[in-house]
């Protein structure tokens, strides 16, 4: 039976009054046919993963269709986030990226076998990326296969870097912005076969993990006017490239997503 939730309610969960209306006021608004019976199970699911009140009311606030998973879904995905290795830090995973428990079960495995098997990552470095980068299990499987064999190839950056430094926090653009200045500058250079270069390239971490003034600083030693310039001329060079090889396809990987897990009736 669906129980209707008041105001009393959302306060005897340990939400403060205002806090309280606010949810109350967000379910009137995203209710839709039963979603109502949706809401106690996911907000019981959060407090079980050790959110306190108001971590559960920035969740919903940052991820409304929180409130209309059904239950069986959202149980199987929790219990599919901790097969993967996130245990302690799922409570953490869930707090900074909410939309995680929104992503269908068959979508999260595809991309946990894809960086296993495509790019040769260990069990224990894909727990590591998806609880630093969650964000890539919504990534087009093509483009995440682009960028890893670009830090790969081009770049030369081994796996362990790549997960040291959270390469999948970043977006293609990103990367092959700053490394592509970098090699412009003759300060980057592509290994050989070998895996050797005739300079010592700056690390992944140095590249990416810094503000844009540090890196021009420390790093590329050029002025913010040189790496805008270089900016407005590669976006429209890599623009051109992608229109010849046809990149810019819309994403192919996720018709399924939509699909229902199995065991949900």
């Amino acid at each position: 039976p669906v129980t209707e939730l008041s105001l009393r309610s959302f306060i005897d969960m340990g939400f403060t009054e205002s806090q309280a209306e606010q949810i109350y006021e967000s379910l009137a608004n995203v209710r839709r046919g039963d979603s109502a019976k949706h809401i106690l199970p996911t907000l019981t699911a959060l407090f079980v993963l050790g959110l306190n009140p108001s971590s559960v009311k920035k969740c919903l606030e940052k991820c409304p269709e929180l409130y209309t998973i059904k239950e069986a879904q959202l149980q199987q995905r929790i219990s599919n986030l901790r097969k993967i290795g996130l245990v302690e830090s799922l409570q953490r995973v869930v707090a900074h990226y909410p939309r995680i428990l929104t992503v269908p079960l068959k979508r999260v495995k595809n991309v946990v076998m894809f960086l296993k098997e495509k790019c040769l990552f260990t069990s224990q470095q894909v727990t590591d990326i998806i609880r630093d980068c969650p964000a890539v299990v919504l990534e087009n499987l093509d483009q995440l296969e682009y960028k890893f064999q670009y830090v790969y190839f081009r770049m030369g950056v081994k796996q362990a870097e790549m997960v040291k430094c959270r390469l999948f926090r970043y977006s293609l653009d990103e990367i092959r912005c700053r490394h592509t200045f970098l090699e412009r500058r003759g300060l980057y250079e592509t290994p050989d076969k070998k895996g050797q270069t005739t300079i010592i390239n700056p690390n992944l971490d140095s590249v990416l993990n810094v503000d844009q003034d540090t890196f021009l600083a420390h790093v590329a030693q050029a002025s913010a006017e040189e790496y805008d310039v270089f900016k407005r001329l590669a976006a429209r060079e890599w623009q051109e490239e992608e229109l010849q090889q046809g990149r810019t396809e819309p994403d192919s990987d996720d018709e399924d997503d939509d699909d229902e897990e199995d065991d949900d009736d």
